[in-house]
């Protein structure tokens, strides 16, 4: 059979090669839905997707329209995406955002923290713990990892550093009473700049009854023989030997050049061509103030230095620095520690003070952290002439005094 149609005329039911006559208007309808059905199965099979497919993008905002979230307890949510922009939203994204970067910083924090462990556990071993980078942009380790203090060792100073360090930092001086009376000058300025993390070590019954009096926080080591023995009678020199260290400390020097280093040039004339000789150079730290940080170098240092004092008839400074600054050589095994040498405008030696800074007009305006009177014996008086100038304002304070000793 064929269908066919005319535009004027009925629809007509033809066959192979007979006539035909019109149909009744009832059986036309029943025709035309018979014809429906056949093509909507025919569309059926051949477009399963349908005629008409969406596109893309419209597919996309059709399954996001809707979207589920999770927010910081844990708890599931539908949010209609055209609303996004509402401030509710942005309040919400934002407190998402910041909470994912706190767990990103934390994050990095663990990361570094196991990273210092790793170092430290890989310490003597030949093991390559990173790879470099890119040309320029390769940099070795400024500090050493710090190491996790044992409190059972000594839990009555561990008590002590508890309730005074602040963020583990507290600022330490030792003393006996042949210096009771510069202890309490120095005890009285750092109460009156109101620094509360320091600690008085009494090297002796009298400095610890003292400190108590003054309301000064102070440890009284326990009895070791040999260390008492030189913590009653020594002098500024011995005692400081008993002093922890570390890698950063201020300097002997008196400019840039002799505290931060300089190229000195050794003449010796009977080598001809060769006669000059290049050396680099720098004045000592000063083993009277310096910055320890916890890390193995620092104890290696502590330990190295208290043999050579116990074993050796030493000046403590000049064995500090040597343990510090010799490097490896045949025989020997250098310290491998990282240096630093403090600002000597701010950490002040008194050869800076009396001999440069209160001739120079503009470097009286500085306000050093510290002064330490090294380089003169008539340190009490000095001390006080420092405080009258820099804490009272005595403009002439310092100047009946000689640049060094008479």
């Amino acid at each position: 059979m064929a269908l066919a149609g005319r535009r004027d005329g009925p629809l007509m039911l033809r066959g192979g090669g007979g006539g035909g006559k019109p149909l009744s208007r009832g059986s036309r309808i029943a025709v035309a839905v018979a014809v429906g059905i056949g093509l909507g199965c025919v569309c059926a099979f051949l477009y399963p997707d349908g005629l008409f497919r969406p596109s893309a993008s419209a597919l996309q905002w059709s399954r996001h329209t809707l979207r589920s979230y999770r927010d910081d307890q844990n708890n599931f949510f539908l949010v209609d995406s055209t609303a996004c922009e509402s401030s509710g939203r942005v309040t919400n994204l934002k407190s998402q955002l910041a909470s994912l970067e706190r767990k990103n910083a934390e994050m990095r924090r663990q990361i570094n923290e196991l990273s210092m462990k790793l170092q430290l556990a890989g310490q003597g071993k030949d093991e390559t713990l990173y790879k470099p980078g890119p040309f320029g942009t390769v940099k070795a380790l400024r500090t050493n990892p710090t190491v996790m203090p044992d409190e059972s060792v000594n839990p009555r100073l561990a008590k002590i550093l508890e309730e005074v360090a602040v963020k583990k930092e507290l600022i330490v001086a030792l003393a006996n009473s042949n210096v009771r009376e510069m202890l309490e000058v120095w005890f009285t300025n750092i109460k009156r700049v109101g620094i509360p993390n320091f600690l008085v070590v009494a090297l002796d019954d009298n400095i610890e009854s003292f400190c108590k009096s003054k309301g000064v926080p102070v440890y009284r080591r326990d009895p070791d023989e040999g260390i008492d023995n030189i913590a009653k009678t020594g002098g500024n020199h011995a005692v400081s030997g008993l002093k922890d260290s570390d890698v950063e400390s201020m300097s002997d020097g008196h400019n840039n050049m002799t505290a931060y280093g300089f190229n000195d040039v050794f003449d010796e004339p009977s080598m001809g061509w060769a006669r000059y000789a290049h050396t680099m150079r720098i004045w000592v730290y000063n083993s009277g103030f310096f910055y320890i940080r916890p890390t193995i170098p620092s104890i290696e240092l502590l330990d190295r230095v208290a043999y050579r004092l116990s074993h050796e008839k030493a000046w403590d400074q000049a064995v500090f620095n040597e343990e510090l600054f010799f490097p490896s050589h045949p025989g020997y095994e250098g310290l491998h520690a990282s240096r630093r040498t403090m600002d000597i405008y701010l950490f002040m030696n008194s050869k800076v003070l009396f001999k440069t800074v209160r001739k120079d007009a503009q470097l009286k305006k500085l306000k050093p952290v510290i002064v330490h009177l090294n380089y003169h014996p008539d340190k009490l008086d000095r001390m006080k002439a420092v405080i009258e100038f820099y804490v009272n304002g005595k403009q002439d304070a310092l100047q009946r005094f000689p640049d060094g000793s008479e």
